[in-house]
C-alpha cells in the first residue's frame, strides 16, 4: 500500500510540476523568456513558440498524472527534467556559490526532480493506480480458499 500510494503522490507531483512550468508559458510569456535567455541559451525564446511548447508541457504533465501513455511520456518528462537539471548545473554542484558564481541554492531541488522521473520510470509496472496499468491477479495469499474452509 506505501509503494502504491508513493508512487502515485511521485506522479501527480512531477505531473503537476510540468502543468505549471507549462501554464507559465502561456500565461506569463515575458518570464518564461526571461527563463529561456538565462537558462537555456535563447532556446525557445520566442513569443509564438513558448505557448505552444507550454501546451506540450501541460499535455505531458497531464498524461503523467493520470498515468497514461507512461512508456512514451516518461522518458519525455526524464528529458524535460534533465534539460533543466543541465542548465542549473552548477546550482547542483555548488549550491551555496562557494566556488562557482551565480549559483543559487533555489534550484538544487532539480536534481531531486531528475531522481523522482527516474524512479517513476524504474518503477512502472508496480505503479498499479496508472490509467494504462495491467491489472495483475491477486497474490494467493490474499484470495479465499475455498478448500480450506474460509
Amino acid at each position: 500500500m506505501l509503494k502504491t500510494a508513493s508512487l502515485l503522490l511521485l506522479r501527480v507531483s512531477l505531473g503537476g510540476l510540468l502543468l505549471i512550468w507549462g501554464a507559465n508559458k502561456i500565461v506569463n510569456v515575458g518570464h518564461s523568456l526571461a527563463i529561456a535567455e538565462n537558462f537555456y541559451f535563447g532556446f525557445l525564446a520566442a513569443e509564438f513558440i513558448l505557448p505552444l511548447a507550454g501546451a506540450g508541457q501541460i499535455l505531458i504533465g497531464l498524461l503523467v498524472i493520470v498515468g497514461f501513455a507512461r512508456r512514451w511520456v516518461y522518458p519525455l518528462q526524464l528529458l524535460l527534467n534533465g534539460v533543466s537539471l543541465l542548465a542549473v548545473s552548477a546550482s547542483v554542484i555548488d549550491p551555496l556559490g562557494w566556488f562557482l558564481d551565480g549559483t543559487n541554492v533555489l534550484f538544487y531541488p532539480s536534481l531531486i526532480i531528475f531522481a523522482g522521473s527516474l524512479v517513476v520510470m524504474a518503477f512502472r509496472e508496480e505503479d498499479r493506480l496508472a490509467l494504462d496499468a495491467r491489472q495483475r491477479p491477486l497474490p494467493t495469499s490474499w484470495v479465499a480458499r475455498r478448500d480450506c474452509g474460509s
